[in-house]
């Protein structure tokens, strides 16, 4: 094979100028191929194989409910839960008009069913509690029926101040609400007015939610080709909420997250600032290269090389793959990081033939015949080491396995082409100085004369190394490597505690009512469970208990909630009048009030409503009444009830717990403490012991993470076989083979060592470290042994060492660029690569030479070398 390079190299030399244009001519072609036919993918998703049963249990799960595919969901949190649904209300209809945005919009929390069936919902006892509540609040709910403002109020505060005097009444259940309303007429009396919550004061609102939040989804149109296909969307969204009252006021604000927003989150993270990086890197590669070469009619070459070559593995991506992905696009950093090497192994070597040889042209067909086999062997190496990945169902790594695999015989071929045409073009001048590294000759004496002390640490780091991989977390979460400042991942992490809006549930299809309420009740007693709802949860089986009680509140409390529409309008004088009522009413009550009835605190308010202006009392009586009306007809409506069945739930219900196939959908939330890897994998294994076919994002996650795993473990044996049997077809001397994966093995435990220190977990971005350093180990490695084999003594001081330093350095820069990257999963991959780069410096550097020296030379010079 030497022997072909060599004539290869030599006839390129002769043709230089054609084969220079032929190759120009060729990376326009992969540039122009990339241009109309290459996309990218931004559904995380498609990462794996559509084949595999978990994805084929999603697939059609989104088939049975697409309605929660690509949403964007709005959290709407406001100072009262009125609030927060008025602006609910006005953000839905505002959206809802917008079609060239929105293709449709829903608000689940405010759908008519829980306003007139919902109290059917609770349990007899918690709805005895509430109706409870609400007779107690009977004397107040009459006058303000019969007056719905701050004067009807006021006489009902009147009223309670007479029944302590006449009967001693005790005030103390009614302590939260009077003490909300004394805030209330004191935020008034003081010039900044707030609405008083009735939801809150009368403990009627069944869908009170922490925090008071309400939900605004909508499908968002997207865009086709865009790399975030839902930002007009969403800009638009923030647009609309910054308009409405209430969020200018500051009494409401308006949030954002669904898998929209963050797949465009985090594809903006990808493209943020890489203009910028690629700027930096560029100039370093620069940088790097001239301090290796010291001469542009080298580096000139090399680079022209890189980017010809890059351009064809992009045609080459578009024509095989078509879509990249979030991991595939990676494809580009990690070419760049290592094809550059080859160019840096050719051109040192020729640099070395050139102070032996005043002939470029004798110096190029030398420096062929020095450094094409090992380049050869380091490219087919690198090529197995990403190729393995290519038949297992991680999609992502597989594609990328695929392109970077196919780039390597594509920077090989361009490395003994082009690069040695485009060299006789630019005809480098000869050059004198000495190509060893500074630290080279001592580096060498140190191991030749220690090696066995630094055999016998790197044994003990490597055993060190063998237990940290053992005990390496696998983060499986997804979500983990999405920028948590984001507004997404913000909105997302703060609904994480509840149970109803946490990300990571459990669907189980079940085929009726009746098999859905026997396995929730099952499911409800797993200690990693914390709530199940299914559709059998909005047809209560004991509903007629529950009419009953509502039935003998019908008859109490409706004649109260009717509202007198003659009361007199409500003026200052008025409101002044019925504050001096109360006032008198509350001082002829103190000889029975306790120190710490509540009334002390409405008397304080009305002392200084008293002396205010009328503008204040009349925004009193706005602050008191805003709500009152719409509350009053809530609760008529929810003692109105009526028997639910599966029949009579509205469809704005049932689509979403019941499929058109006639299935019901069970949805089962985890306990806050299973929401790390571990905790999640212990929750889907509960519930799957409980029921076998269960899926949704929990069993995904995990699944996902078992996939990645077991595509690893089967590339990784793939690639070692692969390139034990490149090995033995080149070198074809099973120690020497030997030698090259032992210190591969040591990189891989030295980069598990390093890792575990920094306190980094593997996660399926990451991970895509054991093909680079398959590849580059193997690379480098090749260089030392196969310069051994062929007669050399001087590892650290050589040429072929030169060329690995600085190829490494540059390939750290291209990897310095994803660790910078704004996006996490990038940015962790980076990091990873960094620290298995380090690994693998280590181990050729300092292992290698050290095992050579402690081995006796082979008797026969074999191969080409140094």
């Amino acid at each position: 094979m030497t022997e072909f390079i060599v004539r290869l190299a030599q006839f390129c030399r002769r043709y230089a100028l054609l084969v220079a244009l032929f190759f120009f001519a060729l990376a326009g072609v992969g540039i122009w191929i990339a241009a109309h036919r290459l996309s990218v993918d931004t559904n995380t998703d498609n990462l794996f194989a559509s084949t595999l049963p978990w994805r084929q249990h999603a697939a059609a799960f989104d088939r049975e409910f697409p309605q929660f595919n690509n949403v964007l969901a709005v959290v709407v949190r406001g100072a009262t839960p009125e609030e927060s649904d008025e602006t609910a209300e006005q953000l839905a209809k505002a959206l809802q008009a917008d079609k060239k945005h929105f293709i449709d919009v829903s608000r689940p929390d405010a759908d008519p069913f829980f306003r007139e069936e919902g109290l059917l919902l609770l349990d007899p006892d918690d709805l005895g509690k509430m109706l409870g509540s609400l007779m107690n609040a009977q004397p107040l709910l009459g006058p303000l029926a019969a007056d719905p403002s701050a004067r009807g109020l006021l006489n009902g505060v009147s009223l309670m101040a007479a029944g302590v005097r006449i009967q001693h009444a005790d005030l103390s259940p009614y302590k939260p609400a009077l003490d909300q309303l004394r805030q209330v007429l004191d935020n008034a009396a003081d010039g900044h007015p707030t609405p008083l919550s009735w939801q809150s004061l009368l403990g009627s609102d069944i869908t009170q939610q922490p925090q008071n939040v309400r939900f605004v989804l909508t499908h968002p149109v997207l865009e086709d080709g865009s790399l975030q296909p839902g930002l007009a969307a969403t800009q638009t969204l923030e647009s609309i909420a910054s308009t409405l009252p209430d969020v200018k006021a500051g009494r409401v604000h308006v949030d954002y997250t669904g898998s929209v927003a963050l797949a465009d989150v985090q594809f903006g993270a990808l493209t943020k600032g890489i203009v910028a990086s690629t700027i930096v890197s560029l100039f370093l590669l620069a940088l790097w290269l001239y301090l290796a070469m010291h001469s542009f009619r080298r580096i000139i070459p090399i680079l022209l090389t890189l980017l010809v070559g890059f351009a064809l593995t992009t045609g080459f991506a578009a024509l095989a793959v078509g879509t990249l992905n979030v991991i595939s696009v990676a494809f580009a950093v990690l070419f760049v990081g290592l094809a550059v090497d080859f160019g840096i192994q050719f051109a040192v070597r020729l640099r070395e033939q050139r102070m032996l040889h005043g002939d470029i042209n004798i110096a190029l067909a030398e420096g062929a015949r020095v450094s094409g086999n090992q380049i050869a062997v380091a490219a087919a190496a690198t090529a197995c080491g990403f190729l393995a990945f290519s038949p297992t169902s991680f999609v992502g790594v597989a594609e990328l396995g695929t392109i970077a695999g196919v780039g390597m015989g594509i920077a090989l071929v361009c490395t003994l082409t082009l690069l040695p045409a485009l060299l006789s073009l630019m005809k480098p001048t000869r050059q004198s100085k000495e190509l060893s590294l500074p630290f080279g000759p001592k580096l060498d004496s140190f191991l030749h004369h220690h090696f066995k002390p630094v055999l016998i640490v790197f044994a003990l780091l490597g055993i060190t190394g063998l237990i940290a991989g053992a005990r390496m977390p696998f983060d499986a979460n997804p979500l983990n490597t999405q920028d948590p400042n984001s507004e997404p991942m913000r909105t997302l992490r703060s609904l994480a505690d509840n149970p109803i809006t946490n990300p990571f549930n459990i669907n189980i299809m079940v085929p009726n009512l009746d098999t859905a309420r026997t396995l929730s009740d099952k499911l409800s007693k797993l200690p990693e469970v914390s709530s199940v709802i299914s559709a059998a949860t909005f047809v209560p089986v004991n509903q007629q208990a529950s009419l009953d009680q509502l039935n003998q509140a019908q008859v109490l409390m409706l004649p109260s909630l009717d509202v007198d529409p003659s009361a007199p309008p409500v003026t200052p004088q008025a409101l002044r009048s019925a504050i001096a009522d109360t006032l008198d009413a509350i001082n002829d009550a103190k000889p029975e009030m306790t120190a710490d009835s509540p009334l002390h605190g409405i008397e304080a308010a009305l002392q200084k409503l008293a002396k205010a202006p009328d503008d204040r009392l009349m925004m009193m009586n706005a602050s008191v009444s805003r709500f009152l009306p719409k509350q009053l007809d809530s609760l008529r409506d929810a003692l109105n009830a009526k028997n639910v069945t599966l029949q009579s739930l509205p469809d704005s219900i049932k689509r979403d717990w019941v499929s058109p196939n006639g299935q019901v959908r069970i949805q089962v939330s985890p306990t806050v403490n299973e929401q790390d890897t571990s905790g999640l994998r212990k929750f889907v294994e509960a519930v799957q012991r409980v029921a076998p076919d269960a899926g949704g994002p929990a069993v995904t996650t995990i699944a996902s993470a078992d996939t990645i795993m077991q595509a690893f473990k089967q590339a990784a044996v793939l690639a070692i076989i692969a390139i034990a049997v490149v090995l033995m077809l080149v070198i074809r001397r099973l120690k020497d083979a030997g030698i090259v994966l032992l210190t591969l093995a040591m990189s891989a435990l030295l980069t598990a060592l390093l890792a575990r220190m920094l306190g980094m977990a593997v996660n399926y971005a990451n991970i895509i470290a054991l093909p680079l350093l398959l590849g580059v180990g193997v690379s480098f490695n090749v260089y030392f042994v196969m310069n051994w084999r062929a007669g050399m003594r001087r590892f650290v001081s050589s040429a072929s060492a030169r060329a690995v330093l600085f190829s490494a350095l540059t390939t750290g820069t291209a990897f310095g660029s994803l660790a910078l990257s704004h996006d996490l999963g990038m940015a962790s991959m980076g990091r990873m690569l960094l620290v298995s780069l380090v690994a693998v410096l280590l181990a050729t550097f300092i292992f290698l030479p050290a095992l050579l020296y402690a081995i006796k030379p082979p008797k026969q010079i074999s191969g080409s070398g140094h």
